[in-house]
């Protein structure tokens, strides 16, 4: 047992020992390959070490870009997503002429992506990501990663207007109509393109009803059923809108 364990020790040892090589008499270009192979595998440790070496050791060369992308990816990999965007971060800002810019801006808005919380926590990193991605879908229209993008977009906008909604919601049942009203607002003029812009607009109507503030009641069911005809409360709008023109024909 004990010549068992004895050889699956040295085993790893020699595993371990095979995974580095010696450097030191290796082109700048020949340590990038060795990193970024070392990336490839998911040697994620060794890379960070290597890639950071190339940085500090060859600061003026033609690697440093190629070099300071793959640490941002390295971090990215390992699911260090703060450290990542910091990374991408400085390839954006100090090396506007890279290759790698391009795909940089995609990163780091997709490393702000995945720090993005739960839609009833905070919301900072959902706001980076949103920018971030805007910024490269400005920058870089026609790069083939856009569709990928707006795709993120639309489900982080999705995200933010579930967390004003739900606010909405909250405080019309604690009878707080007018912050109530605030937030459905904001729903509809902030995330108009989104599936929660027409709930916010129903629930205003009804908050409005409670309110017996029956006129704007009326000219918001009129918006409602002009903006969105095929909605799943159109019937209900539609019952609204007419009680509210009977009783402010016999009331004027």
């Amino acid at each position: 047992m004990k010549n068992i364990f004895a050889l699956i020790f040295i085993a790893l040892f020699l595993f371990a020992c095979s995974s580095t090589e010696n450097t030191t008499n290796m082109t700048p270009e020949e340590r990038l390959d060795y990193a970024i192979r070392l990336y490839e595998r998911e040697d994620s440790e060794e890379a960070i070490k290597e890639f950071e070496s190339l940085i500090l050791q060859y600061p003026g060369s033609s690697i440093v870009d190629d070099a300071q992308y793959y640490l941002a990816k390295t971090r990215f990999q390992r699911g260090e997503y703060i450290l990542a965007a910091y990374q991408f971060s400085k390839l954006i800002k100090g090396m506007p002429s890279s290759e790698f810019l391009a795909d940089a801006q995609y990163m780091l808005a997709d490393c702000y992506y995945e720090l993005s919380p739960n839609y009833a926590l905070d919301q900072q990193s959902t706001k980076h990501a949103i920018e971030e991605f805007q910024t490269f879908i400005d920058l870089f229209p026609l790069n083939d990663k856009v569709p990928v993008a707006e795709v993120k977009l639309t489900e982080l906008n999705e995200k933010l207007a579930k967390k004003d909604y739900e606010n909405a919601r909250i405080y019309e049942k604690m009878e707080y109509y007018n912050a109530a009203i605030i937030y459905y607002n904001n729903v509809m003029e902030v995330y108009h393109d989104t599936k929660y812009a027409p709930l916010a607009l129903y629930n205003k109507i009804n908050v409005l009803l409670i309110k017996n503030r029956n006129s704007e009641a009326l000219s918001e069911s009129i918006k409602f059923l002009e903006k969105y005809p095929n909605d799943e409360n159109v019937k209900e709008v539609e019952k609204i809108k007419s009680s509210l023109e009977n009783k402010l024909t016999s009331n004027p």
